[in-house]
């Protein structure tokens, strides 16, 4: 038996998104109504993991028409498979940044030098001072100094 169809304003709760944004989503080709109950949008309840995709990749910085793309890609779309790994390749940079930045936010929350922002392991954290040859890899953050 089919799961019973979800109407716009459930959708819109569960996924957390406005009623507009469903619609827009709908206009641009990312979800697909199922039908009307009345004059109400309903859905499939399988449209709640497609926005939580759509989420996901709009949080990442993937505009519509990406994401368009992508909804309705193909196996043998060399060009989107190319874009897609160059997307990827972009979003581990940015991962890369974020962790430098978190790992040097949690160093200064320790960090009794002064100021903060020239401490040689904070410095290294961020990422604006290479590891010395033949100490700890780039990767590793660097213990915490103690507090003062």
């Amino acid at each position: 038996m089919d799961a019973p169809l979800l109407d716009i304003a459930e959708v819109a709760r569960r996924s957390g998104l406005a009623p507009s944004a469903l619609r827009y989503y709908e206009k641009r080709g990312l979800i697909t109504a199922d039908g009307r109950n009345g004059l109400r949008r309903t859905y499939r309840p399988g449209v709640l993991e497609r926005l939580t995709m759509i989420t996901c990749a709009r949080s990442a910085g993937l505009s519509i028409a990406e994401i368009h793309r992508f909804v309705v890609a193909r196996p043998s779309d060399a060009d989107l498979r190319a874009r897609m790994t160059a997307r990827a390749d972009d979003l581990d940079e940015q991962i890369g940044r974020l962790t430098r930045l978190r790992d040097s936010l949690r160093h200064a929350s320790v960090c009794a030098h002064e100021p903060i922002v020239d401490c040689p392991d904070f410095r290294r954290a961020v990422g604006n001072v290479p590891r010395e040859h033949g100490t700890a890899d780039a990767d590793t953050p660097p213990a915490p100094a103690p507090p003062a």
